[in-house]
């Protein structure tokens, strides 16, 4: 199983990113996609995560600026983030749990002017 994330960079305050998360080898229905982050010298947070349904959680810090999807027949989970802040720098991973925990490796997102 391999899931690779993408679209991390730098930006400015007020700039977006979309993040990207494929996965390979998983071959029973994915229930829940999802994304955290960590930042330095902190403990790795949920940010948004999806059912299968469509249903979607999000942390308060990025309610209104973040928008979890999915698309279910490529098995892949994006995450749109607009309203970029200081803050939201950190490493950003993808999560699949299908039936197990699978990881990304992690896309670095860092804002600042």
């Amino acid at each position: 199983v391999q899931l690779q994330a993408s679209g991390g960079g730098s930006v400015q305050p007020g700039g977006s990113l979309r993040l990207s998360c494929a996965t390979s080898g998983i071959l029973v229905s994915i229930s829940l996609m999802g994304w955290y982050r960590q930042a330095p010298g902190k403990e790795r947070e949920l940010v948004a995560r999806i059912m299968r349904g469509g249903s979607t959680d999000y942390a308060d810090s990025v309610k209104g600026r973040f928008t979890i999807s999915r698309d279910n027949a490529k098995n892949t989970v994006y995450l749109q983030m607009n309203s970029l802040q200081p803050e939201d720098t950190a490493v950003y991973y993808c999560h699949v749990l299908a039936p197990f925990d699978y990881w990304g490796q992690g896309t670095q997102v860092t804002v600042s002017s």
